[in-house]
């Protein structure tokens, strides 16, 4: 893309104008780190439009603040004291949801994710958040907790302007096909390869 212009324009009937504010399904993928920090960057600038933002993580524990939550937590609370940006909600598990995972069998797992979803849709369908983060949520499809088909389905016919973000490695094949934008982080260098451990201000 050229100085920001497509190399084909395809004939599908839209105007420019609707082309570009089409709703956009991103998903973020691979083996190395920085999917979730990507899909924040994302975020940022969708709160920065007074988008309202949905943060879902599925798998980080609710006892692991990462520096994004305090972050996205503050430009909250600044959207309600100023009406500067835009509302944020951050759900984990652990922290209220009946999804969190617990201890418990693979079919207690399987029953806590598809419930999660369940909720994710009911939001989709009532067009609850302009944005949507679904951190680690590929990771329910890898471990089957969730079908494929209905995931995309869903978020293919989710009505309305709703940006969706999903991160996580084993993106299966169903959902990189439905995404407009797939970006798959690899590896090139990484210090742990030195033997250096993940530090504050970098990793959380």
């Amino acid at each position: 893309m050229p100085q920001g212009k497509p190399a084909v324009v395809p004939k599908d009937g839209l105007t420019t104008r609707q082309r570009r504010n089409r709703p956009l399904l991103a998903v973020h993928t691979g083996e190395m780190k920085g999917k979730s920090t990507a899909a924040f960057g994302m975020a940022l600038r969708a709160w920065n439009q007074g988008w309202s933002i949905g943060v879902f993580q599925f798998v980080k524990s609710a006892k692991w603040r990462v520096g994004e939550e305090a972050a996205f937590k503050a430009l909250g609370k600044l959207h309600d004291d100023t009406g500067q940006g835009g509302p944020v909600e951050w759900h984990k598990m652990g922290e209220g949801w009946s999804w969190s995972r617990k201890q418990g069998s693979e079919e207690d797992h399987a029953a806590n994710a598809q419930e999660g979803w369940a909720e994710i849709k009911r939001r989709l369908a009532a067009e609850t958040h302009d944005f949507y983060v679904l951190d680690e949520f590929s990771y329910l499809l890898k471990w089957g907790w969730l079908e494929a088909d209905d995931v995309v389905s869903a978020l293919a016919s989710r009505p309305g302007h709703q940006h969706v973000v999903i991160t996580g490695r084993y993106a299966p094949p169903e959902l990189i096909e439905a995404a407009d934008l797939v970006a798959e982080m690899t590896k090139v260098k990484h210090p742990m390869d030195a033997g250096q451990k993940g530090q504050r201000g970098i990793e959380w």
